[in-house]
This record gives structure tokens, sequence and C-alpha cells, in this order.
């Protein structure tokens, strides 16, 4: 089956797709449809109730790091490819949208680094953003560059995040005035490699990202208020084990606010 004809199907509720794609079983869809409620509706808005982000013949790009990367095949480079797009947040998001609007013309990539950096992302984005020329462009990015400060891998500091993050959202939109941007907040839970020590500083991160986005006038998407109510209806590992990276449910759970967010 190519890719266009796995991605042009009819109609298929979001609840089967994730159920099929993310390999979630009946306790993980029971979960899902709880955060689903708990999450309610209380998100940032694209613009007005009823319009959304997504526009036929778009050309949309995620970027980040592993969160975005999970696992995506760097050797495929084709739009609205399943091995391109990974097995995260990005692939589900990209799924869903090919279901619903299989006439819509959009193109969709994944060009997200394991490991990555604001300052890293920077090295490569002429190639693995500018010259894919996105009219969407959505960013989760900030965990790394905290995270490895703590191992001694890395001597960066939030001023270094902010003004990174504020050179590549500026070089972004001098290059692509018309892009249409969404800031996801990075996220932690508090279990697997996450203790005491990423806290409060890691917040700071947090506010960072989200100050980025109001200046640049870019939807944000608060990935950690999602968290924080999704371990009201099971446990942190349950989302992330290692209390960064997304499980399954996690990456389920992240497809599904981003889609929201951006009015799909």
């Amino acid at each position: 089956m190519s890719d266009k004809q796995r991605f042009e199907l009819p109609t298929a509720s979001r609840r089967r797709f994730f159920q099929a794609s993310a390999g979630l079983g009946a306790a993980g869809l029971a979960a899902f449809a709880g955060v689903g409620h708990v999450l309610g509706d209380e998100r940032e808005p694209v613009a007005k109730r009823g319009e959304s982000l997504i526009e036929a013949g778009d050309t949309i790009l995620f970027q980040g790091d592993s969160i975005t990367d999970m696992h995506r095949k760097r050797d495929v480079t084709r739009a609205n490819s399943e091995a391109a797009l990974g097995t995260g947040y990005a692939w589900l998001a990209a799924a869903e949208l090919l279901i619903d609007m299989p006439k819509a013309g959009l193109k969709i990539f994944n060009r997200g680094v394991s490991g990555d950096k604001v300052y890293q992302l920077a090295d490569r984005w002429q190639a693995d953003c500018l010259d894919l020329r996105p009219d969407v462009l959505s960013i989760l990015v900030g965990v790394n560059d905290f995270w490895h400060t703590l191992n001694g891998t890395y001597k960066g500091t939030v001023e270094k995040y902010e003004t990174d993050y504020r050179a590549l959202i500026r070089r972004t939109k001098k290059a692509l005035p018309k892009v249409k941007l969404i800031i996801c907040e990075p996220f932690t839970l508090r279990t697997g490699h996450v203790n005491d020590k990423w806290f409060p500083t890691f917040e700071q991160y947090r506010a960072v990202a989200k100050k980025v986005a109001d200046e640049a006038g870019a939807v944000f998407i608060p990935f950690q208020t999602m968290f924080d109510r999704a371990t009201k209806i099971a446990p942190p590992h349950r989302w992330a084990a290692d209390g960064v990276h997304p499980t399954s449910d996690g990456a389920a759970i992240m497809a599904h606010w981003w889609l929201r967010t951006v009015g799909e």
C-alpha cells in the first residue's frame, strides 16, 4: 500500500485511529477518554471558534528534539510518509489531518532530531526548515537545553535558551513572513529521570517558550498543563515513563491537544 493510499481513507474516528496507530489497549482508551474529559475545552484559541490554522494546500512542518523525532527514518524525506513522520505525536497528528482532509493536498514533514537544543536547530534550519517553505511550523524544543546541563554535557543557561530561541524565530519570520507559527511548551512529568534537581529552574524554560510565542504572535500549546491534568487520571509513568519521552498514550493525548489547539 502506498503512502497516498494509506492516508486517503474515507473516514475514521479519532479514537479508533489512535487505537490502531498508537497501540492503545482498552485501558489506554479509557484513560484517554478520561483525560479528554479532564482537559475540557480550555486551550489557547487559534482565532475565533470554528476557525482552523490548517488550510488546503498547506505544507506543515514539525520541528524539535527526540519527542518530535520519535524514530523517524532520516533517509525518507518525502511528505506524508509514515516512516518519515516517526511514531510519536507528530505522526498521530499528521495522520489524523490526512485522514480527515484527504483532498486538501497537505504536505506534512517531521524534521525533529533527537538530542537537539535550540542552537542545534539553528545549525540545520536552512535545510530542515526554510528550504521546505512551510506554511505551518510547529516547534517543540527546550527540554535538552536544561536536561543536558544536569549531566555536564552542556553549559547553557535559560538566558541562552531565550536568546537563541528569539533569534531562531526572527530568522524564520524574516525568511517566511507569512508562516503560521506554533510554539509548544516543553514539559516534564515527575517520574523516571525527572527529580527535584529539575525544579524550579526548568519552569523558567517553560516560561521562556510562552514569552517567545507571545512576542511572535504564535499559537502556544501548553503541554505541561495537559500532562498535569493527565496525571489526575493515571500516574506520570503512564504518559512518559522516563519523565521526558511520551509513551504511546502520552503521544496520543499530545496529538489530540495539538489538533484541538490549531483548530482542526
